[in-house]
């Protein structure tokens, strides 16, 4: 057999031989291996599996790394007792050597283990590793003997899927050589599509879709369809209008007059204010858009008519003389016989046209009206009043201005990330210094941004404003994924093959952040199975991000690597990229130009090896053997309980549904008027439409008898007030019987429906006649009472539940029911996407996962931080909506990340007890999942400054996220791993191992 300069060893008489990347050899950086193909063994799971559990968060391990085994073999003295040469500059283990080493003149192999000696970390436990020990032959590859395959070889097959591996570290590795072989191609490649893609923003003014109803309430909710039956049967006309009679909110402008200092709204002094504040707004041009009754416009008030205080004496609450002012006056305090006494609060409400081209003429109105109130209301100089205002068009105007508060927030974000990007890679070395690589890595994380933003808004894809949280998210990602290059990257530094470095650099974490990128777009896409566009479209953005990111890092990151390392070998100062000269004896040259006041030169060598982090040998010397002591452990899992019992009653305190309030900014003007409204008008909940839908027969006696029957039992509900119900029917029956007129016949029935609408002219607009028919008819129920997400749930639960046990066909409508709606879905599409996500995460435990209770322990992290988020986002007044539900399911992926390093470092560690098995595992990834933690929260942390609910409640329940999975992986699993700790390597591998008897 012959060695060649690359150690490829060729063995004749035999078959054409196969080339393959054998993990062994990448633990002792050799060069790749040609065997003949039948005597390569099949690596079992492990070979998979330590690849795509290697998320995020594995970074810091790999950026850390102890004391490889290279540097373990080749340490001794050369000689006879020393290290023996071999090509390529690479040395066999001296004579003497430790456990784990080839001792002279021993057996031709030698066991290897997780990378490294016993007690030494090579790297992740899984990176590019197996489970089961492997020998390493001089001359031929790892085997029983030359030539001869082991006893116990295993097949590609369910349990073993290194025939997964093999060919996605080859293509990995192909990918590493032809980027390290010519970089500026996939350096400009990604610049010149980024720049292609990114036009696409020129649509985006087009495709912003902010409207509130339609992004923030269920697609197909049955509010929408009652919407479209009462406009079908029952339509408006603005010179005959009923505000209780629309089907939607109407266009108007609103304002709330409080009287100052605790006093009453109808003292002489605050009401000559009010009708002052009146007098203004009507002034206003208002009287030509103004809907109106009786040929005049509707009065504000019905108040404001009464020319003096006169008449106020004899006032009741809540009805006067036939009047509703249940919505007109707040904080009313009467006296015994129902005679009001005193009001804090008026709301005046100034109704527009809506009919043909006045809805645009109208929408001017309030446009100027929300711009030029403010100054009326200044020069009116209102002192015994507090005056707040609303318009239908604010809520929406505020929704859409939100994005605009958020801009700043990206910068100082982006800050952050390089920041603490460069201080991770921060060298003394000026030349070794990687702070270019840390800002290119956050540059192709933007790079990412742009382009999926870009193409899918020239899909057509809408924007909502949920979609401007995803570049935080994406960054804090992205910088994770650079991290486990870099790392990579410096591990296999002592290799002077730059194609061969790289190419082991893509080999070892390409698969990482291909599992990292998988789980996320898994659970971004799954996120997209809602009822909700506003999840839709974050998701979409979101998950096409991700895929974007992952492209741009094994490409443009991957070719950056390349042109740092060339700067390096050429001896070039890390910012001008001059040549640094030696040996000069100025010491303000050499530390500017070399780092230090020495003189020597700081190249890098390819011998020079890392020292192990301090905060790994923390984790190892105290926080591990902290963790074992079993006072500690006591306090843990009553730590865990509490957490556990708290969480379980903060999910059955959970408050459903985004409150409307919450689309607006801190400061904006709308928060006082809602304030307001709640406090003083929240007595009277909406006024509710009961409507027949079909053609029934009201002139048969046992048909009016049903209807009463079904209006009985609504108005049995507890929300509902019976006395202030309106019926048509009920009026026309009385009226029939005062005038002895027989109605069971149904001409008598259909004619003197006139004589009705003479006495009370709304009625016509509530029974739809065709062709002597009566098609459609309604009747009005007042709510009360109705304060909370809770009360307004169950409102419109009873009240589609009466309506459904009647015998007649019903249906219940209000326009605040279109947001109701969400109440009976966000439950169910959170489960849904949650279980679906836990559910696929689960599956891609299990086939890459080769330790089944190591899949028990990721899918109780999975559920135990879900739990955990959704009981304590209650406690930080944060609601079940569309916007927490998207963090939801972003949860199950981060879930994923702490729980599978940790647990499968425990299980897969070769130690004698579990508590020396935990430490290890803490050892090793201890760091990572702190750093990890940290710097993705540093992606979202500046949103806990924003001013708005939606990015603030985006900040909130990410941090839960991380701060639980960080609880999970650093405290809570590893004290749990140490009471089942005696699992690990199986009876099989344990068989095996004893066999070989290669292997000592």
């Amino acid at each position: 057999m012959q060695c060649t300069g690359s150690l490829r060893h060729k063995v004749p008489n035999t078959n054409p031989t196969m080339t393959c990347s054998l993990s062994s050899a990448l633990h002792a950086n050799f060069p790749e291996a040609t065997v003949p193909a039948q005597q390569l063994p099949v690596a079992g799971w492990h070979g998979l599996a330590p690849f795509f559990l290697t998320l995020p968060l594995v970074h810091a391990t790999l950026l850390y790394p102890s004391v490889s085994l290279h540097s373990s073999l080749n340490t001794g003295e050369e000689g006879p007792g020393g290290a023996q040469p071999l090509a390529d500059g690479h040395t066999w283990p001296p004579r003497s050597a430790p456990h784990g080493q080839r001792p002279a003149g021993g057996p031709a192999c030698w066991p290897e283990e997780g990378g490294g000696r016993p007690g030494k970390v090579g790297r992740a436990p899984w990176a590019g590793s197996r489970s089961k020990p492997r020998c390493r032959r001089r001359g031929a590859g790892c085997r029983g003997g030359m030539g001869q395959r082991r006893p116990h070889e295993e097949r590609c097959s369910c349990s073993n899927t290194d025939c997964l591996e093999r060919p996605l570290k080859r293509l990995f590795e192909g990918l590493g050589r032809a980027v390290a072989a010519c970089p500026w191609p996939f350096v400009l490649l990604p610049l010149l599509v980024s720049g292609g893609l990114g036009a696409g923003f020129i649509f985006l003014t087009s495709l912003e879709e902010n409207d509130i109803e339609e992004q923030f309430t269920p697609t197909s909710g049955p509010a929408k369809a009652e919407r479209d039956l009462v406009r079908l049967h029952f339509p408006t006309n603005d010179s005959h209008f009923f505000a209780e009679r629309l089907a939607t909110e109407g266009s108007y402008a609103a304002l709330i007059a409080v009287a100052a200092e605790g006093g009453s709204v109808l003292s002489p002094e605050a009401w000559q204010e009010v009708r002052k504040l009146d007098e203004a707004v009507r002034n206003s041009s208002y009287r030509q858009h103004c809907v109106s009754i009786f040929g005049i416009c509707l009065p504000a008030n019905p108040l404001v008519l009464l020319p003096d205080l006169s008449g106020l004496d004899q006032l009741r609450y809540p009805v006067s003389n036939g009047v509703f002012l249940g919505t007109a006056l707040g904080g009313v305090r009467t006296n015994g016989s129902g005679y009001v006494e005193s009001a804090r609060a008026i709301k005046l409400l100034y109704y527009l046209r809506e009919d043909g081209d006045e809805a645009e003429n109208s929408r001017v109105w309030l446009e100027d009206f929300v711009r030029e109130f403010p100054r009326t209301l200044a020069d009116l100089k209102l002192t015994a009043v507090q005056v707040t205002y609303f318009t239908s068009l604010s809520r929406q105007q505020e929704f859409e201005g939100i994005t605009e508060s958020v801009i700043p927030l990206f910068s100082v974000t982006y800050f952050l990330t390089i920041t603490f990007s460069i201080v991770s890679c921060l060298r003394l070395s000026c030349i070794r210094n990687n702070v270019w690589l840390a800002c290119c890595g956050v540059v192709s994380s933007g790079l990412a941004v742009v382009s999926s933003f870009g193409l899918l808004m020239y899909c057509g894809v809408p924007f909502v404003v949920t979609v401007t949280n995803a570049p935080f998210l994406i960054l804090g990602v992205g910088v994770d994924d650079m991290f486990i290059m870099i790392a990579s990257w410096e591990q296999n530094a002592r290799k002077t093959d730059i194609k061969s470095r790289l190419a082991d650099t893509y080999s070892e974490a390409a698969l990482s952040v291909t599992v990292t990128t998988l789980t996320d777009v898994l659970a971004f896409f799954i996120g997209t199975w809602t009822a909700f566009p506003s999840v839709k479209s974050f998701c979409l953005y979101t998950g096409t991000a991700f895929i974007f990111c992952y492209i741009y890092t094994m490409t443009f990151f991957g070719a950056i690597i390349v042109l740092n390392d060339k700067r390096e070998q050429g001896n070039r100062h890390w910012l001008t990229c001059m040549p640094v000269e030696q040996g000069k004896t100025s010491c303000l040259y050499n530390a500017c130009c070399i780092g230090s006041c020495s003189s020597e030169s700081s190249q890098l060598k390819t011998n020079e090896t890392e020292s192990e982090h301090p905060m790994s040998l923390f984790f190892k010397n105290y926080y591990g053997p902290f963790l074992t002591d079993k006072w500690t452990k006591l306090l843990v899992v009553l730590l865990y309980g509490a957490y556990l019992g708290g969480s379980i009653y903060g999910c059955t305190q959970i408050r459903e549904g985004i409150d409307l309030r919450n689309l607006a900014s801190d400061d904006s003007y709308v928060i006082p008027y809602y304030d307001d409204d709640d406090k003083y008008f929240s007595e009277y909940g909406p006024r509710v439409m009961v409507i027949i839908n079909e053609t029934v027969s009201y002139w048969e006696e046992h048909v009016r008898e049903d209807i009463e029957t079904c209006i009985e039992d609504i108005e049995n509900i507890s929300y509902v007030d019976k006395n202030l119900t309106e019926s048509w029917l009920r009026v026309y029956i009385l009226l029939a019987k005062i005038a002895s007129v027989n109605i069971s016949n149904k001409d008598v029935f259909m004619n003197n429906l006139s004589q009705l609408f003479q006495y009370y002219p709304g009625f016509e607009w509530d029974i739809n006649k065709t062709h002597n028919e009566i098609t459609a008819s309604r009747f009005f129920i007042q709510t009360v009472n109705v304060t909370s997400a809770i009360d307004e749930k169950n409102l419109l639960n009873q009240l589609r539940d009466k309506a459904e046990q009647c015998n007649i066909s019903l249906k219940v409508y209000h326009p605040a029911f279109i947001y109701y709606d969400q109440y009976l879905v966000i439950v169910q599409n959170t489960i849904q996407n949650v279980v679906v996500a836990a559910g696929a995460m689960l599956v891609v435990a299990l086939f890459l996962i080769p330790n089944p209770l190591c899949c028990l322990w990721v899918t109780f992290a999975i559920a135990s931080v879900i739990v955990g988020v959704a009981g304590f986002m209650t406690f930080w007044d944060v609601n079940l909506d569309s916007i927490s539900m998207i963090n939801l399911v972003i949860c199950i992926g981060f879930s994923v990340d702490f729980s599978a390093h940790i647990s499968y470092a425990f299980v897969t560690s070769k130690e004698s007890s579990a508590n020396k098995k935990m430490i290890g595992a803490l050892h090793q990834l201890g760091y990572p999942v702190l750093q990890g933690a940290i710097s993705t929260i540093l992606g979202v942390v500046v949103l806990a400054a924003a001013k708005t609910y939606i990015f603030r409640t985006f900040f909130k329940i990410m941090f839960l996220v991380i701060l639980f999975g960080a609880a999970h992986g650093l405290v809570f699993i590893p004290v749990f791993l140490t009471f089942f700790g005696h699992f690990g390597r199986s009876k099989d591998q344990e068989i095996r191992y004893r066999n070989n008897k290669d292997c000592p």
